[in-house]
């Protein structure tokens, strides 16, 4: 898969290119080992975009995942793509509340950081 279409995807799934995705090309392309992203590119395609789930769930799904497991910032990437496949600031908030109870207080205060910062940055929420 080219860089462009890989951009492409990443562009239709998250609004924009991760400066990690960026890196992770740059560095295959530096060592000759592109055939590796080709790789991984391939599995994300069927595993993503050839799934039964629509977007806005998948990007539900994974955003609840990665609080659970206290990954910050791969969290901030799919609140993006949540709000891009139109998923509803009442929804994230749920998706905070019910991390409280596999991942417990911290699950749930990194949600509702995540999801306060994406809301204020997409305009759909005032900072106080």
């Amino acid at each position: 898969m080219s860089d462009t279409a890989v951009e492409k995807r990443y562009r239709e799934l998250l609004g924009f290119v991760p400066d990690n995705i960026k890196k992770r090309n740059a560095l295959a392309r530096f060592c000759h080992h592109e055939a590796s992203i080709d790789a991984v590119e391939a599995l994300r395609e069927r595993l993503i975009h050839d799934n039964p789930l629509d977007r806005k769930t998948q990007q539900l799904v994974h955003f609840s995942m990665l609080l659970a497991l206290g990954h910050a910032e791969a969290a901030q990437l799919h609140v993006r793509g949540a709000l891009k496949a139109g998923a509803q600031a009442r929804e994230l908030y749920g998706i905070c509340e019910t991390a409280a109870i596999v991942g417990g207080m911290p699950a749930f205060s990194l949600g509702v950081e995540i999801v306060y910062d994406a809301l204020t940055e997409a305009g759909q929420l005032k900072p106080e």
